[in-house]
């Protein structure tokens, strides 16, 4: 597996990986706001606005990440701790035969690593609350509660991870 940024040639993989993955999810919850599938066009805007990771099994892109300094609409700031340069991790994504193998993990180790590069103080997100949500993945991979909300009916926890200086 290798992990590094990528092109816009593989926007119409991710949009894929981002979709089999909502199905999954849809398939063991029902239907949700985790259900949407994503477009290459959608993929490619938001490159443009990010960097975007993808992690790699040879050629096949099985996972992806997208880190932004853009306050995704569903983050409230008040909840996490106070810093001048938070990236904000959104889209992530795991085909769903590679999910439990660690790529996801090794997705946001070098998310780290890349949020640190880019002189960020903290990643901050949010993750579904209950049996469709990654909460406990986040967890076990460093992050801190900071809140659990409601928005627009759906309940959210906010994570956090600060950045070492």
């Amino acid at each position: 597996m290798s992990i590094s940024l990528a092109t816009p040639q593989e926007a119409a993989a991710i949009a894929e990986v981002i979709s089999q993955a909502a199905h999954d999810l849809t398939v063991k919850h029902g239907q949700g706001h985790w259900s949407a599938v994503a477009t290459e066009k959608g993929v490619l805007n938001g490159m443009n606005k990010a960097k975007v990771l993808v992690a790699r099994n040879g050629a096949e892109v099985i996972g992806t990440l997208r880190l932004t300094s853009s306050r995704p609409w569903v983050i409230d700031p008040a909840y996490f701790t106070p810093v001048q340069r938070p990236v904000y991790l959104v889209d992530m994504a795991v085909r769903p035969a590679y999910q439990g193998l660690g790529v996801g993990r090794s997705l946001i180790e070098q998310a780290k690593v890349l949020s640190t590069a880019l002189a960020g103080d903290a990643i901050r997100l949010d993750a579904y609350a209950g049996a469709a949500g990654a909460g406990g993945f986040y967890e076990k991979c460093g992050f801190t509660d900071r809140g659990h909300v409601v928005y627009k009916t759906v309940p959210h926890i906010y994570y956090e991870w600060l950045i070492k200086k």
